[in-house]
């Protein structure tokens, strides 16, 4: 019967919302706080210790022993820390018989765990509370502290300190517990001097460099333009000649017409050449002769 009544708490007080990050609340039951029939217990004790935990409801039972006759109340709840109590719930057993189990369940909205006092089973009247059982639902949010995990909403990457840290120079010839000789000030004065010059001339030999790279970059810009200049005047020049040319000759004719044919052949017949038909005809009979004596 206990395990329905924990099931249904667990329905009732379930919420219909959850975290859209990865991180979600979780819950949980404690175990009985009125354990050994103790009438008053710390809520220290009986929580868990998390951060983000809060109370959901209770149920709690416990069974009366009394006299019909007697007058008998129960009171069960708990306290609030800085004043009165966050809940308490109240059965007058006045005029009934003893030996009966109650139970009840009380729901809470989720009351946050550093309000909680002692809890506490109280008798008015004649009679007695045996087998009492009190135990308590709870929610543990884990994002209650933002910085327990990256996914909670408000968590802030941390930023490690920064430590200042000063240090103090010792300076030998500021100390007064050193003595320097006259020579040695005057070493030290002109070390110093030394040190001043070459960081003087370091920084104009930085300064002159600077100077020279800037002139070079302007002598390089104007000489890139000047090239640029003479590229296009050599291109207008060329196009002014190309035009004179092409107006000299492009548009000059031959004088003249058609030319015809002047030859005119008499007699469209052409003889033969009997003299190279001669000669044709013994040079074939002479290579004929040439290829059969290769065969005598």
């Amino acid at each position: 019967m206990l395990r329905r009544l924990l099931l249904l708490v667990a329905w009732v007080f379930w919420p219909s919302y959850c975290f859209s990050e990865s991180i979600v609340p979780y819950y949980g039951t404690t175990g009985n706080a009125a354990a050994d029939n103790a009438l008053r217990w710390s809520m220290g004790n009986v929580l868990p210790e998390p951060p983000g935990v809060s109370v959901n409801g209770v149920i709690y039972s416990y069974t009366p022993e009394k006299i019909t006759e007697d007058d008998f109340k129960v009171t069960v709840g708990n306290e609030r820390i800085g004043g009165g109590d966050i809940w308490s719930d109240t059965q007058d057993w006045s005029g009934k018989p003893g030996g009966i189990e109650v139970r009840r369940v009380i729901g809470l909205p989720n009351v946050p765990k550093e309000l909680w006092g002692d809890g506490y089973i109280e008798t008015e009247g004649t009679g007695t509370v045996n087998d009492a059982t009190v135990i308590y639902s709870y929610k543990v949010n884990p994002c209650f502290d933002p910085q327990f995990d990256p996914n909670c909403p408000g968590y802030k990457t941390p930023v490690p300190p920064v430590v200042e840290v000063t240090i103090d120079l010792y300076d030998a010839t500021k100390d007064d517990n050193v003595k320097l000789s006259s020579e040695e000030q005057v070493l030290i004065e002109a070390n110093e001097e030394q040190l001043d010059k070459e960081k003087e001339e370091e920084e104009k030999e930085a300064e002159e460099k600077l100077r020279k790279y800037r002139l070079e970059r302007a002598m390089s810009a104007s000489d890139a333009s000047a090239i640029f200049a003479e590229n296009i005047r050599i291109q207008q020049m060329n196009a002014v000649a190309q035009l004179a040319v092409n107006a000299q000759y492009l548009g000059a004719t031959i004088p003249g017409g058609v030319y015809k044919e002047t030859v005119v052949l008499k007699d469209a017949k052409i003889d033969d050449n009997k003299k190279g038909l001669r000669n044709g005809l013994a040079q074939q009979l002479l290579h004929e002769e040439m290829v059969q004596s290769q065969y005598q």
